[in-house]
C-alpha cells in the first residue's frame, strides 16, 4: 500500500523540476552543455531551436542556477556570452543519461544508438543506475518504497 495515500502532490519535486526541466528544448539545450557546448550559436545550431526560444530557455537556465552566463570576446568581435553548467547543473548529468539509456533500448534507429557513452579512464561504457545509501545497486522500481517525507502536507479533504 501506498504511504503517501492521503498526501498532497502539489509540492511533489518531480512536478518542480519538470518545470523547470521538462521541455523537450531545455533537455536538448542541457544535452549540448554536457557535451561542451557553451555559445548561443553553437545550441542554435546543434538544437534547431528558434532563436527567440533559446533565449528564453537559456534565461530560465540562468534564472534558476542551472546555468552561468559568462562574457566573452574573441579578437576584432563585440563582446557575448556562453553558458556554463554550474554544480546544480552538472547534478542534472545522471537524468539525461538516464533517458538516453532508455533511448538506446527502445527508441534508437534499427542500426543501434547514435551516441555511446564511455568512461574516460577505463573506456567501459556508461548507464544510469539506482543504488540506496547501503550499497544496494541495479534496483528496480519495486525495490523502492514511497513514504512521505519531513516536506509531506496532507491533502485537502475530497
Amino acid at each position: 500500500m501506498d504511504e503517501r495515500v492521503g498526501y498532497s502532490t502539489e509540492n511533489c519535486s518531480i512536478a518542480r523540476t519538470l518545470q523547470l526541466v521538462g521541455e523537450r528544448w531545455t533537455l536538448l539545450i542541457l544535452r549540448e552543455a554536457f557535451y561542451g557546448n557553451r555559445r548561443f550559436e553553437q545550441f542554435q545550431q546543434r538544437t534547431g531551436v528558434a532563436r527567440n526560444l533559446l533565449a528564453t530557455r537559456l534565461a530560465t537556465l540562468v534564472e534558476h542556477g542551472i546555468l552561468d552566463r559568462q562574457s566573452y570576446q574573441e579578437a576584432g568581435q563585440r563582446a557575448r556570452q556562453e553558458y556554463r553548467l554550474t554544480t546544480k547543473g552538472k547534478e542534472l548529468y545522471p537524468i539525461l543519461v538516464a533517458l538516453l539509456d532508455w533511448g538506446d533500448r527502445h527508441v534508437a534507429d534499427p542500426e543501434g544508438p547514435a551516441v555511446l557513452l564511455h568512461h574516460r579512464d577505463c573506456g567501459a561504457p556508461v548507464h544510469a543506475d539506482l543504488r540506496c545509501d547501503a550499497g544496494h545497486e541495479h534496483l528496480a522500481a519495486r525495490d523502492v518504497s514511497p513514504t512521505p517525507g519531513p516536506g509531506a502536507r496532507l491533502a485537502a479533504a475530497q
